[in-house]
């Protein structure tokens, strides 16, 4: 897409993207943090857990090739150090990339919904690519939830209003946009679409 794209594209774009679709208010589900070197997933579910919220939170990332952390540890010491018991906390420390970081947490969804938890991810706002990940390995997931988080880069925080004016973000949510449309349609990814306040 060239630098010529209209508000009505933007628009469209930005309403694809964006995963939000946050449980109900009063209702506790178990999280599922996307990996990330960025504190706000951790953030988030410290909030929810303290609110009655969050009774079980899978955190996931390996080492972060940008920061060398690890990151599913990383989510773990932050949410320890907001006053989360370890045994709320399930971690996955080995992925590579957001394919895995579902992947290599499969046993710890499965008891989730063993549970009777319904699942909310928590990743980057525009990465749509989470949701459609979750819904192919974990098949028998039914209908979820996201959060979404605005990352910061450069200094300057991505926004459903500014990324089309702050290349780091530009270039990130159209490749989303663009990856997404051409993973749905060669079969790679599931089917998804955002139904009554839920993805299914």
């Amino acid at each position: 897409m060239t630098d010529e794209t209209s508000p009505e594209q933007v628009a469209e774009i930005t309403a694809f993207v964006d995963i939000q679709a946050p449980p109900p208010a009063d209702r506790a589900t178990a999280l599922f943090l996307f990996g990330t070197n960025q504190a706000p997933p951790a953030e988030i579910a410290a909030e929810r857990y303290h609110a009655g919220l969050a009774p079980l939170i899978i955190v996931t990332g390996g080492v972060n090739r940008h920061s060398g952390i690890v990151e599913g540890r990383t989510f773990q010491r932050q949410l320890m150090d907001r006053g989360i018991p370890e045994g709320v906390i399930r971690c996955e420390d080995r992925s590579a990339n957001t394919w895995q970081n579902v992947e290599f947490s499969l046993a710890h969804l499965h008891e989730a919904l063993q549970v009777g938890l319904t699942i909310t991810t928590v990743s980057k706002w525009y990465h749509r690519r989470t949701v459609h990940i979750l819904k192919t390995l974990l098949h028998d997931i039914g209908a979820f939830y996201a959060i979404g988080w605005e990352p910061i880069y450069a200094g300057k925080p991505v926004t459903r209003a500014n990324w089309p004016s702050i290349p780091d973000g530009r270039r990130r949510v159209l490749r989303e946009w663009e990856e997404v449309f051409r993973r749905v349609a060669d079969g790679r990814l599931a089917t998804l679409e955002r139904v009554n306040g839920t993805w299914s």
